[in-house]
């Protein structure tokens, strides 16, 4: 028996829709949904997305991954708001959390709306110790100087695509997607 099936949406936004895909647990009830989109030129197919949404349905936990072709901070916020509506709107699902994920390649463009995110917001960055666009020491700052409980992941070697010289991407993966789960599940208690 399967952990999850899939299911094909179209998430009303304005006149237009955003392509997404629920992933949806099997045979427990569902109390968490996670949010997930990509960073800049990718879509809801990229492989971490996939491979995270599947983990955390196979977990229990509700998601929905969607493509979003504006990089636009506004755009994008607009983009969440609408699919976070949507997710709330389906009736078959009581959800007492939420949570949102995503990709940026400019943390920096982004500190200042993390700064102003409240205390009871935590927050997960999942980082490589090698990303070559996210300065370590900048990003270790932005964590203590932001209300919010926030904690950082970071994958030893790993760069920006998250990728490890002598590491498969499986095995990344499921580090990855292993330490994202035990940190929503301490959230979502």
């Amino acid at each position: 028996m399967d952990k999850f099936y899939e299911e094909a949406v179209k998430v009303p936004f304005g006149a237009k829709h955003l392509d997404a895909v629920l992933c949806v647990p099997t045979g427990s009830v569902t109390r968490s949904g996670v949010i997930l989109t990509h960073g800049a030129g990718g879509d809801m197919n990229f492989c971490h997305l996939v491979s995270l949404a599947h983990s955390l349905a196979s977990s229990g936990f509700l998601c929905l991954r969607f493509t979003c072709k504006g990089l636009n901070l506004v755009y994008r916020v607009r983009a969440y708001h609408a699919v976070w509506e949507y997710l709330k709107s389906l009736q078959r699902f009581t959800l007492k959390h939420i949570f949102v994920g995503g990709q940026t390649q400019a943390h920096q463009q982004r500190s200042a709306d993390l700064r102003g995110l409240p205390e009871h917001m935590p927050v997960l960055f999942v980082s490589g110790s090698e990303d070559n666009m996210c300065d370590r020491v900048l990003l270790q700052r932005l964590v203590k100087e932001m209300k919010a409980q926030s904690e950082v992941f970071w994958l030893n070697g790993g760069n920006h695509g998250l990728r490890v010289p002598g590491r498969t991407e499986e095995s990344i993966l499921e580090d990855v997607n292993s330490r994202v789960i035990t940190w929503m599940r301490k959230w979502a208690a």
